[in-house]
């Protein structure tokens, strides 16, 4: 069972799996442990990733980038709006009202949904992961960002759906971070201790989070989350842009933002240097060659320039941290240590802010780029049941507070999750209906909301009916944050009371949540054990306050004792419409085009290598033509040779360029034909002496022990006089075979065939050994019938070993006083 964790950026993605005791990030094919979130469509395949990269400035128009942001959003989106002119490529208006990427794929345009984008990029970072297990990958833990509401997080899971992966959490950016820094912390304060108080703020390429996070031994707590969406690396590339696009109309007359390839190249170059930035703080230069109209372009920058062009970005950098800090309710001095990870955080002057604000040196004990990976891959290795790892729990947050809304007569509402409470959390709200109902569930701060509707979706109970005596019937619902920070109304049940003889009737054990202005009027609320200790869970429970359902019957007060009451619990239908949700049928379709496209991909993969081999051979086998090879091929062979590697070369950049695989497979063939004879005379008589002589050395090896026989030798006195004669008879055959096999071969020329190949020779020393071996290895017996260990080096027998007691090990002691396992494992050989 494979651990995969993934981190999928808005620029970049990084891989982590758990293998050897620990984790590791994977490298891919191009043994890059980045590997860019691009996707580039082209006429016969796609290309994805490192391969896609590269074609953001030839295939602008195709190559999507910077999609991580499109997830969940509508066409309409001011987001959308706002970023559709800064892309080389086309959005397009979805019949549903969401964002979707128009390009052209087979030669036919093609209008893709985000989730299909990210799809195609999750299933080239399952493929890395797969090449580098060895075995298939289905799990993961995928991040997505702290701010990600309901539909964005949604869309992530029919993304990896789509690529064929078992989602089995969305964890937050820093939530990650988090677990990666603290699992293997030995020194972490017990429960009764005070928490371990660590920041953790990540600033990528378009985003920047911070999470204050508590520890103790064995779990982790994440206090509060604060983030600016809109600011990260990408911004300070933008400033750069704008800089040098308003030079170069002035100085080269050049107007770059109307040539979308010259736009991408200076983007390329501003991101560039401002890493050079970050590590330099001279004079750095900024040389484009036939950046525009043929014309090169250089300009220069430093990094006193890069900061007061960037001030205004500067200045964003506190909010963040100010709002976590205040939102934990803890002070400066309560705070262990800043860990920083993310791109962006290289830059000097975002750490000199961060430090600033919190008055102590920041932390890089994390890799800024890995870290989150890491992360992910840890969250796995803890869900799957194929790896023991050390009791971590993890507590985050909702990041917005989520509040139901339904109609009772009028609209009443409530509010189920606060800011910053813990997650993953249920809660249990009893309603007393006569009929089925609906419940809205919204975000109730949408001034803090990155997202244009804060609507999370409507939840219909169904099959709702009164009591057999006309009183409303008590309905229990329970809602729901699950660990991929999704909502939803996951049970209902309506309590049917029943004649007959009572029973103690015990529904909830949590506290009653009384309504101040209606004493008729009440919510109860129930809550789940995940992800929080029994402590936290009370608290949560005693502070939630909520209205009920208007009219609705009283139940008993808290406290009184229970009536015996026979009751039925009976499961109510939910019927689930959230925002922005593919429908499943949609989503199905989806899945299998992927397939189909991955097909595609492998189709044009296995053409192009059969391709590639063709040419490779062509040029490979006439180069050594006139090389290695010259001496094994006669004069008219070689020029009938040569004549057809050019005519193949040349269909190749002609009528050869696009054929069917089977047709650069029967060329191929043909070549092989003729060449393979010439390749295998070479190897022949490359390997044919040093087998000659392999075989000459077990022949010396066994005349030398058939005259110690002869010669009375004590060693060989066990063996008899036939066994030896088989020995002699076998060796004196294959000395008359390699002769003759020898004088034979040395009468023919290089050019042609040889009479003996090497497979020959190896098959005569295995069955020269096959008949020898035995008899000069079979040990003496002695009187006690130990068994005789041999020397395996040699072959010849080192003489008795001692007998040994009752464990039998079978262990004797040399001259040397050394020991040595023997071949068998029994015992030890004699050195």
């Amino acid at each position: 069972m494979s651990v995969v964790g993934i981190d999928v950026g808005f620029q970049n993605c990084y891989i982590a799996v758990a293998r050897s005791g620990g984790i590791e990030t994977v490298a891919n094919e191009y043994s890059d442990r980045c590997t860019p979130a691009c996707v580039s469509l082209a006429s016969k395949n796609r290309m994805i990733g490192n391969a896609a990269k590269s074609q953001v400035i030839t295939n602008f128009k195709n190559t999507v980038h910077g999609f991580k942001k499109f997830h969940g959003r509508a066409f309409d989106d001011p987001l959308v709006q706002v970023e559709k002119p800064k892309l080389p490529y086309s959005l397009h208006k979805l019949t549903n009202g969401n964002a979707g990427i128009k390009v052209r794929y087979l030669d036919e345009d093609k209008v893709f949904t985000v989730e299909q984008i990210t799809g195609m990029l999750l299933t080239k970072l399952k493929e890395t992961s797969e090449s580098a297990l060895k075995k298939p990958v289905v799990d993961c833990v995928i991040s997505v960002p702290s701010f990600f509401t309901d539909a964005e997080r949604r869309s992530m899971l029919d993304a990896t759906q789509i690529a064929g992966l078992n989602c089995l959490r969305l964890i937050n950016d820093t939530t990650a971070v988090a677990l990666a820094y603290g699992i293997y912390k030995q020194d972490l304060p017990t429960p009764e201790e005070r928490p371990r108080n660590v920041v953790f703020v990540d600033m990528g390429h378009s985003s920047f989070q911070v999470s204050i996070t508590a520890f103790h031994k064995g779990k982790l707590k994440v206090l509060a989350t604060a983030f600016d969406p809109y600011l990260g690396g990408r911004n300070f590339d933008e400033a750069l842009v704008d800089y040098f696009c308003e030079e170069f109309k002035g100085k080269y007359k050049l107007n770059v933002r109307d040539n979308p390839r010259a736009l991408l190249r200076l983007y390329q170059e501003c991101e560039k240097l401002k890493k050079l930035m970050s590590a330099n703080s001279s004079d750095l230069p900024l040389n484009i060659e036939c950046f525009m109209n043929d014309i090169d372009v250089s300009s220069r920058m430093n990094r006193g320039q890069f900061e007061d062009m960037c001030a205004q970005y500067l200045m964003r950098v506190e909010l963040p941290v100010k709002a976590a800090l205040e939102q934990s309710k803890l002070s400066r001095d309560d705070i262990y240590a800043v860990e920083i990870v993310g791109g962006a955080t290289r830059i000097p002057a975002v750490k000199e802010r961060i430090t600033k604000f919190f008055c102590k040196d920041i932390s890089t004990t994390l890799n800024a780029d890995e870290a989150v990976a890491r992360g992910c891959a840890l969250q796995c290795a803890i869900l799957s049941p194929a790896f023991k790892v050390r009791e971590f729990s993890i507590t985050d947050v909702v990041p917005f507070p989520i509040t139901l809304r339904w109609k009772s007569p009028t609209d009443d509402e409530c509010e189920v999750f606060s800011k910053n409470h813990a997650a993953p959390f249920s809660k249990v709200i009893t309603f007393h209906k006569k009929e089925p109902f609906d419940l809205e569930a919204f975000y109730s701060t949408p001034q803090d909301l990155p997202y244009p509707d804060q609507s999370i979706g409507r939840f219909s109970v169904q099959n709702v009916v009164p009591q057999p005596d006309g009183d409303s019937s008590k309905v229990k619902v329970k809602v729901r944050v699950n660990v991929h920070g999704i909502f939803s109304v996951s049970s209902a049940s309506l309590i049917e009371k029943q004649k007959g003889e009572g029973e103690d009737m015990q529904i909830d054990s949590e506290p009653m949540v009384q309504n101040e202005s209606r004493a008729e009027d009440q919510t109860k609320m129930q809550v789940d054990q995940d992800g929080q200790s029994q402590g936290d869970q009370q608290n949560e429970d005693n502070s939630s306050s909520s209205k009920g359902a208007s009219g609705d019957k009283q139940d008993p007060a808290a406290g009184e004792s229970k009536p015996k009451v026979k009751v039925k619990s009976i499961d109510l239908p939910i019927v689930a419409n959230n925002i922005r949700q593919l429908d499943s049928d949609v989503l199905n379709n989806f899945v299998e085009y992927e397939r189909q496209m991955i097909i595609q991909d492998k189709q044009v993969k296995e053409l192009n290598d059969a391709k590639n081999a063709v040419e490779e051979y062509v040029y490979d086998l006439r180069d050594k033509l006139c090389g290695m090879y010259e001496k094994f091929i006669t004069e008219e062979d070689s020029n009938r040779l040569t004549l057809m590697l050019e005519n193949t070369e040349n269909w190749l950049y002609e009528d050869g360029e696009d054929q069917p695989k089977q047709v650069y497979e029967e060329k191929l063939d043909a070549l092989k034909r003729l060449g393979q004879p010439i390749q295998d005379r070479h190897r022949e008589h490359e390997d044919r002496p040093r087998a000659f002589e392999e075989l000459g050395k077990k022949l010396q090896l066994y005349i030398k022990f058939v005259d110690s026989y002869k010669q009375k030798d004590e060693r060989y006195l066990h063996l008899s006089a036939e066994e030896i004669s088989t020995v002699e008879k076998c060796v004196s055959e294959s000395m008359a075979w390699m002769n003759s096999k020898m004088n034979a071969q040395s009468k023919l020329a290089l050019t042609q065939d040889p009479i003996v190949k090497v497979a020959e020779i190896i098959g005569k020393i295995q069955e020269l050994e096959d008949v020898c071996k035995p008899v000069i290895n079979r040990p003496k017996p002695t009187v006690d019938d130990t068994p005789e260990v041999n020397d395996q080096s040699s072959g010849a027998h080192n003489g008795p070993t001692t007998k040994q007691g009752a464990e039998g090990k079978g262990r004797c002691k040399g001259r040397s006083g050394q020991l040595q396992k023997c071949k068998q494992g029994e015992g030890y050989v004699l050195i």
